[in-house]
């Protein structure tokens, strides 16, 4: 049986008891925990009262900025982050896994130079070649009715030398929520329907050139081998002004994208033959294979060194924006408990750890290796906490599919703040979970390691992949929530006096479910020349 412990119901009843009749949260100020626990009181003033999470938020976001596996960004930000760890006492260090292709990133712009005259919202995605700095004006084409593959060797003897549009150009840029708020009665039907049938179109176009089913990693290399200029692209995830930013998928050539607004406008002018012209200057280095790291922290356990509780979070990031919400608030939260702990916690009974995984985007290679690496800590591993989908505060948490470790779970929740804990839905026992975030890597070797689920403040649509993932969308207050839980969490898991159970779910469901599918440990890529992602 699934089980969802509402928190906030739990502790209902426990804050009236304490508080008396007619008392609110607000009439108590030190009336916030359970027990008289000196570390969990220091806790919540360190992460309450003491916040660090703006200047770090600030240093990382704003001067570092985005961290692309294996790119000088991602160098300076590891760099950032064991000065910081050393700084606040703890042995902090990093360590290399393999090699990626390095890439890095100069100026580019992008200009409408015909038939008027715009400069358009656009950057060369990452990995992309540059121009070599020196502007390349080229016209405009895309991708015609394709029935065939011979449409499509047509289609190839006419791009010498043009950019070539490659994502479907969406009918409407409005934001999906002001169609739903505003629209005529069935007007939003309508945009939506013609959405859908354009996007099938474009789909079927791209499938019947026969290049794999329409992969654009194989189109594109038939793009640049005739000799177009380069490829054209736009992801829209639904939001004003926001587009998602991946990486090239050749090399040869640059690929640029553009806002759905602009792209949009390119497209119209290319369809009704009025010539666009488009100007692309940019800048950019491929910099080979170069050795890869993660960011290892340590707090020593007085103990029982060996077992190990441990945060996690992926550090790299797409580079679009700087990566705020993915993952720097989750990387910084792990930064800030560890500092957290180290004040107020200095001599925990089991060692702690921090992981910054690097290559996550990539396959979760960072944190693979890490546990192909130190098979001592897997088996060590007391509990992992990691953090992976936005600003927001921490509102789910599932014991994995671990079915005696919700136990474990609810009496550390037990102990947690009521301001923090009552917000927390806790499921059990959960399931195993896929390869969402870098807790899969040590789940596949039958370790405890939990999600620590946030609400979206809009995350899929709004900052994730996306070039506005920038410092302002991060949410302090709800970041200062998170330390809370976090540090409470790891304290209280370094203190158990029993281990984390690993007894695993048999049976997806209730009677007659089907048999659980726990996820295989797939190996690290070490490099990019043995990955197919790239």
């Amino acid at each position: 049986m699934e089980m969802v412990i509402k928190s906030r119901a739990v502790y209902a009843g426990l804050v009236v008891m304490i508080m008396g009749a007619g008392s609110t949260p607000a009439d108590l100020d030190a009336q916030r925990l359970a027990t008289e626990d000196p570390v969990l009181q220091g806790i919540w003033d360190q992460a309450i009262d003491n916040s660090h999470f703006e200047r770090l938020a600030q240093s990382l976001l704003d001067s570092i900025g985005p961290r692309l596996t294996a790119s000088p960004g991602m160098e300076m930000a590891q760099d950032w982050a064991v000065q910081v760890l050393r700084s606040w006492g703890v042995e902090a260090r990093t360590e290399r896994y393999g090699t990626w292709e390095g890439w890095n990133r100069g100026p580019s712009h992008v200009d409408l130079i015909s038939p008027r005259v715009r400069s358009l919202e656009g950057r060369i995605l990452a990995w992309s070649p540059g121009t070599d700095g020196r502007p390349i004006n080229a016209e405009v084409t895309y991708v015609p009715d394709i029935r065939s593959p011979d449409d499509w060797q047509s289609f190839l003897a006419t791009v010498n030398d043009k950019w070539v549009m490659l994502s479907f150009p969406e009918p409407t840029c409005r934001a999906n929520e002001q169609w739903s708020e505003f629209a005529m009665p069935g007007s939003a039907e309508r945009m939506a329907e013609d959405r859908t049938n354009g996007q099938q179109a474009w789909n079927r176009n791209l499938q019947a050139t026969g290049s794999v089913d329409g992969r654009r990693r194989d189109l594109h290399a038939q793009l640049e081998a005739a000799g177009a200029a380069g490829i054209v692209t736009s992801q829209w995830p639904g939001s004003y002004g926001t587009t998602r930013v991946f990486n090239a998928y050749n090399r040869e050539t640059p690929t640029f994208e553009l806002s759905c607004e602009d792209y949009g406008l390119v497209y119209r002018l290319t369809q009704n033959g009025q010539d666009p012209v488009l100007r692309l200057t940019a800048e950019a280095e491929n910099l080979g294979e170069v050795p890869v790291y993660n960011v290892i922290g340590e707090i020593p356990g007085t103990e029982i060194p060996n077992e190990y509780v441990m945060l996690s979070a992926h550090y790299d990031s797409w580079e679009g924006g700087s990566g705020a919400t993915d993952n720097g608030s989750g990387s910084l939260l792990m930064l800030e408990t560890m500092r957290i702990l180290k004040e107020v916690y200095p001599n925990p009974k089991r060692t702690i750890l921090i992981g910054l995984w690097s290559g996550e985007e990539q396959g979760l290679n960072g944190s693979r290796a890490f546990t192909e690496d130190h098979p001592e800590v897997v088996e060590g591993l007391q509990a992992l906490f990691n953090q992976d989908n936005g600003t927001g505060r921490i509102v789910n948490l599932s014991a994995q599919g671990f079915i005696e470790a919700g136990a474990s779970l609810a009496n550390w929740l037990s102990h947690v703040p009521a301001e923090v804990a009552g917000s927390v839905n806790l499921n059990i026992p959960g399931n195993p979970g896929g390869g969402g975030s870098d807790y899969a890597s040590f789940v596949c070797h039958g370790a405890p390691a939990f999600n620590l689920g946030a609400l979206s403040w809009d995350y899929s649509s709004h900052t994730w992949h996306t070039h506005r993932d920038t410092f302002d969308k991060l949410i302090f207050d709800d970041l200062k929530n998170n330390a809370v839980l976090a540090a409470s969490l790891v304290y209280l898991a370094s203190e158990d006096d029993e281990r984390v159970s690993r007894e695993r779910r048999t049976v997806m469901g209730g009677r007659g479910g089907r048999t659980a599918q726990w996820p295989t440990c797939t190996p690290a890529t070490r490099s990019s020349r043995d990955s197919s992602r790239m």
